[in-house]
C-alpha cells in the first residue's frame, strides 16, 4: 500500500515540478549551450537560431513569436548581432525579460560597428555565464544557489579550456599566426590568443566582397605568406575555395564561427567547438 502511495506522490509531483521550471529562450545555439550549462535541469530551454544556421540573416519563424510570448527569460548576444530580435520580441507582445549576456564586455569595433563576435574569446564567455547565472537566479530566486553551483563548475571548465588554447597557440611559430576566413567572426579570438584573422566579409555574412576585396586578400596572402585559409560551417565555402585556387594556399579546414554544429557533429558544444577550432588552427600552421 505504501509503495502504491508513494507511486502515486511522484506520478503528481513530477508533472508539477515540470511545470515550474523556468521557460527561457536564447537567440541562437552557442549562446544556449551556455545557458544550458547553468540553468542544468531547472529551465525549459528554446533556441531561435538552431545548429549550422547562420545568426545573422536569420528569417524568424511562425512559431518563434509563440515561443517567445510563453518565455520569462529571453537571452541574446546583444551587440547588434540579432537585428532582427526586438520586432519579433514587439510582435509577440511579449512580457519576458531580455538579457543581454554580452553585457560588462568593452566591444571590439570594425568602422562604426561593433564586432558582435565576443564569445571567440574565453574570458569573455566568462563574463557571459556570469550574466546568464545572476538573470536566471533573479527570475527564479529559489534555485539560484543550483545556478551559481552550475556556473562556478562550468567556470572552471572554461579555465581549463583557455589554458588549452594558450598553450596550443604558442607552439605555433609567430610568423604563421595568420590566416583567411570567410567573415570577420575571429576578432576577439584574434586579441586574446595572438592569430591574425583576415576575412573577406565583414563582421556580417550580409555583406558581399566585392572584386577589389578579393584581389586585396589575394595580394595579401601572397604579400605576408599566409599559410591556410579556413572555411566556416556557417558560410558558403565557394569564395574562399576560389581565393585557396588562385593562390596555392591551402584549405586548413573548417571553423565553427557563429554555430553550433548538430549533436553528431564536430561541436554540439562551446567547448567542443573552441578545442575543434583550435585544433584546425594548430594542424595547419603549425609545421
Amino acid at each position: 500500500m505504501r509503495f502504491l502511495v508513494l507511486s502515486a506522490l511522484l506520478l503528481i509531483a513530477s508533472p508539477l515540478h515540470a511545470a515550474e521550471r523556468l521557460n527561457v529562450v536564447a537567440s541562437f545555439s552557442i549562446l544556449a549551450d551556455l545557458v544550458r550549462n547553468v540553468g542544468g535541469d531547472r529551465i525549459d530551454l528554446t533556441t531561435l537560431v538552431g545548429p549550422d544556421s547562420d545568426v545573422h540573416v536569420y528569417t524568424p519563424a511562425p512559431g518563434d513569436a509563440k515561443r517567445i510570448a510563453a518565455a520569462r527569460l529571453v537571452i541574446v548576444n546583444g551587440l547588434g548581432l540579432e537585428g532582427w530580435l526586438p520586432r519579433l520580441v514587439q510582435s509577440a507582445g511579449s512580457k519576458a525579460i531580455v538579457v543581454t549576456a554580452s553585457a560588462g564586455i568593452a566591444p571590439l569595433k570594425l568602422g562604426s560597428a561593433a564586432d558582435p563576435h565576443a564569445w571567440q574569446s574565453i574570458p569573455n564567455v566568462r563574463i557571459y555565464v556570469a550574466d546568464i547565472a545572476k538573470a536566471l537566479a533573479a527570475a527564479d530566486p529559489d534555485d539560484a544557489a543550483f545556478f551559481d553551483a552550475q556556473a562556478k563548475a562550468y567556470l572552471e571548465k572554461l579555465e581549463t579550456l583557455d589554458r588549452e588554447v594558450r598553450e596550443a597557440v604558442v607552439r605555433i611559430p609567430s610568423e604563421r599566426r595568420k590566416v583567411i576566413s570567410t567573415h570577420d567572426a575571429f576578432g576577439y579570438f584574434a586579441a586574446e590568443y595572438g592569430i591574425q584573422f583576415v576575412a573577406p566579409l565583414g563582421v556580417s555574412t550580409e555583406t558581399e566582397p566585392s572584386a577589389r576585396d578579393i584581389a586585396a586578400i589575394i595580394g595579401q596572402i601572397r604579400a605576408q605568406k599566409i599559410p591556410a585559409v579556413f572555411l566556416e560551417n556557417i558560410s558558403d565555402d565557394r569564395l574562399i575555395r576560389r581565393i585557396a585556387a588562385e593562390t596555392g594556399v591551402k584549405v586548413g579546414g573548417t571553423l565553427i564561427s557563429d554555430g553550433l554544429t548538430g549533436e553528431k557533429g564536430p561541436a554540439p558544444t562551446y567547448i567542443d567547438m573552441v578545442r575543434h577550432n583550435i585544433k584546425a588552427l594548430t594542424s595547419a600552421l603549425d609545421h
